[in-house]
């Protein structure tokens, strides 16, 4: 078993019709009670007072529209979260291309962190929101301090090496637990311009999504971070092994790249 955690997208697609929002029908149940108080909160301040919405979300002039978005997301058509997200990562991922069988395994293996849902599968139905990990909401504090418990308990009932591609904000949101930390290997990307490395946004995203189509469709399942290391470098993702600087904490994979 392995689970391949992603970042959602800022940017996403609008469903143009599907289901309702059901949450009790999302994968991860344990969390449904912490996603409504979530999706409340969300829709009354964006229901009640827009402007105050787009300061608490950071959106600009030119965003305002997702705060009506948001204001309505109960009301809004849902598909697949895999349908949803967009951007780079999920470009690069590409999943309406992949194999049957990856599409399966990716029902199994494959989630996103979400600040508004907490974790998601592929197949859950979301609608649009616009909602970062880096957000306020009234009463919430950091939104990262009110899941940070709930994600880390719902990691560590999934069994298996965790590849944990999530952004900063978003390892932030929900932290692999320190009893399942032996266990985690936390993928970077960095740009080798002449001897120099550096993390570039794109690169980073690109590459990311390209590595998890790469486990998505490869039939061996990783064992631990050493034999990830070594199926990456078969894969044609150069790498630096694995690093872990000290017992209780994720390892680390450096995944080098000079160009896409």
């Amino acid at each position: 078993m392995v689970l391949i955690l992603l970042p959602p997208s800022e940017g996403k697609s609008a469903p143009d019709d599907g289901p309702l929002l059901d949450i009790g029908a999302l994968s991860f149940p344990e969390l449904a009670s912490l996603r409504k108080t979530v999706v409340t909160s969300l829709t009354r301040l964006c229901r009640t007072d827009p402007n105050a919405a787009a300061i608490s979300l950071g959106l600009g002039v030119q965003q305002r529209a997702d705060v009506a978005a948001n204001a309505r997301l109960r009301r809004s058509p849902c598909a697949p979260a895999i349908e949803v997200y967009a951007g780079v990562l999920y470009d690069s991922l590409a999943y309406p291309t992949l194999s049957a069988a990856a599409r399966r395994r990716s029902n199994q293996h494959l989630v996103v962190a979400s600040a508004l849902w907490g974790l998601l599968r592929p197949q859950d139905h979301i609608p649009y929101y616009r909602l970062s990990g880096s957000a306020h909401l009234p009463g919430f504090g950091t939104l990262s301090h009110f899941w940070k418990k709930a994600i880390a308990r719902s990691l560590e009932r999934v069994p298996g090496l965790i590849v944990d591609m999530r952004s900063g904000t978003y390892r932030s949101l929900g932290p692999v637990p320190s009893s399942s930390a032996d266990r985690t290997v936390v993928i970077r990307v960095l740009h080798d311009t002449a001897g120099r490395r550096t993390i570039v946004s794109h690169h980073n995203k690109a590459t990311k999504g390209r590595i998890a189509r790469a486990l998505l469709e490869e039939p061996r399942t990783p064992r631990d971070p050493a034999h990830l290391a070594a199926m990456l470098t078969a894969l044609g993702f150069d790498n630096e092994g694995v690093v872990r600087v000290k017992p209780g904490t994720p390892a680390t994979i450096d995944v080098v790249v000079t160009a896409l």
